[in-house]
């Protein structure tokens, strides 16, 4: 993975930057080198890049004039959540300051009666839900890293989870923003209203990787809690008949809150990790439906006659909320218990569902073919796939393979009619290959809207776009 060179003319007037960013945020900066080290990487941690320095606002007002004083410097800045991002899209460039949102993380009002809630974007996701819960409302989305991850992160990467399959991910649960663009001003975007009057730039700024500017409030959807929810448990004897039974139950017209996805490696790690409980099987499903008592045995009566059509090796419904967490257990815990065994890259290709079967047959292929184990756990129902791709990082080479097979695979993803990300985004992991999915014109009709909105190119450089292709606009 190729970075540009930093620019050396900004290094040189580092004590400079910091002295005017300290005469507007006296409290907010970092420069000690052994502390911006804690900004080097984001969740990609195979790339590590510290900053020129570290910006800490805490209003949006605070992040204008910050921002105005970076646009009036020439200096590059890189927004960043919790730094959770798994696609380096928080990775600092050495002439770069890293703009944090942690400390703006207050809610700022809760309309029940409407059904929305605003927050500061430094807010975790899950606290959202923590924040609302008591008087019972959810925030639908909820990705893996729920705990941690900022709302700021959420929105610049459209961020699912497990329940996006019934719920939709962060743009089905984004009514408006507050949004600081390079040169300091402010924009209000959308609002607590089901839609706005006139283009929907709220869509343009969802998915934006921090490109156009920096969100510091949200307006999000909240939902009454559902009266009750239940999951299964479906074993399998091979990843292919498991992907064919969620195309089944898809096709059926059934939709589940949620169906995710785990082969036999990372079921085996998880059972090492948590101790689940998981039957001895290739591959197996975790699907949930919700609802009253009746339309959920309804719901999993139906799919428990899908599911036999596949012969199933287990089918374990659960009856009682200690068994529902027993189940989702092994799931939340994949990540860290794949961790536990192997480096690894986390890939988040999206693919119809209708070709999981292929898709899953083809990546096993491709471990064979490059020498790498992989590990599959992702959202089935919406055919967010999360190869887990496992590697040796002390091992000459290793890295470079393992990247290797993972553009296969997310090219494979392309072929099929899906595309090259769901909700990690793309950042600097899949940059050069957005050519893969886009046509020239395609990345210049994305890269002028960028020219509207940050002209100077200084918002989260050398991300997204192909370097070869943005070299002319970063250099201007």
């Amino acid at each position: 993975m190729q970075m540009p060179e930093p620019n050396s003319a900004l290094l040189a007037r580092k004590a400079e930057i910091v002295a005017r960013l300290r005469s507007v945020l006296p409290d907010g900066v970092i420069d000690d080198p052994t502390e911006t080290r804690a900004y080097e990487c984001d969740a990609l941690t195979a790339y590590r890049c510290p900053p020129l320095a570290v910006v800490l606002p805490g209003s949006t007002a605070e992040v204008s004039t910050v921002l105005r004083e970076c646009h009036a410097m020439g200096v590059p800045v890189v927004p960043r959540g919790s730094g959770t991002s798994l696609a380096g899209g928080a990775l600092p460039t050495a002439d770069c300051v890293i703009l944090g949102v942690a400390r703006m993380n207050a809610v700022l009002e809760a309309d029940y009666p409407n059904r929305v809630i605003r927050v500061q974007t430094g807010r975790t996701n899950l606290s959202v839900t923590g924040a609302v819960e008591a008087d019972g409302f959810f925030y639908a989305p909820d990705p893996s890293s729920q705990l941690a991850c900022a709302i700021a992160g959420n929105i610049a990467m459209n961020s699912g989870g497990a329940h996006c399959l019934k719920y939709g991910v962060t743009t089905n649960n984004l009514m408006g923003v507050t949004l600081v663009q390079m040169d300091g001003t402010v924009v209000e975007i959308g609002g607590a209203h089901l839609d706005a009057p006139g283009l929907d730039l709220l869509g343009v700024i969802c998915g934006s990787e921090g490109q156009l500017g920096v969100v510091t409030e949200a307006t999000l959807r909240i939902l009454a809690r559902p009266e009750g929810a239940r999951p299964v448990l479906i074993g399998f004897r091979s990843n292919e008949v498991a992907g064919a039974c969620v195309s089944d139950i898809i096709k059926a017209g059934v939709l589940p809150v949620a169906i995710e996805f785990m082969d036999r490696p990372c079921i085996e790690a998880t059972e090492a990790f948590a101790h689940a409980g998981y039957p001895d099987c290739e591959a197996l499903l975790i699907v949930e439906v919700e609802g009253a008592p009746d339309e959920i045995d309804l719901q999993l009566g139906l799919i428990r006659q899908i599911a036999g059509k596949h012969d199933p090796v287990e089918f374990r419904e659960s009856r009682s909320a200690e068994e529902s967490a027993k189940i989702w257990l092994g799931r939340k815990s994949a990540f860290g218990a794949m961790g536990q065994i192997s480096d690894y890259i986390c890939l988040d290709g999206t693919i119809p569902v209708s070709a999981l079967p292929r898709v899953l047959g083809r990546i096993g292929e491709l471990s064979d073919q490059f020498g790498l184990k992989v590990a599959n756990v992702f959202h089935a129902g919406d055919g967010n796939m999360h190869p887990l791709i496992l590697f040796d990082a002390n091992k000459p080479g290793d890295l470079e393979t393992c990247e290797a097979m993972g553009a296969e695979v997310l090219k494979l993803c392309v072929e099929v009619g899906g595309c090259l990300t769901g909700e990690h985004g793309v950042g600097v992991e899949k940059r050069e290959l957005m050519q893969t999915q886009f046509a020239p014109e395609d990345l210049e009709a994305q890269m002028r809207v960028k020219d509207v909105f940050d002209p100077s190119w200084l918002l989260n450089p050398a991300k997204v776009f192909p370097l070869t292709v943005s070299a002319p606009r970063r250099a201007a």
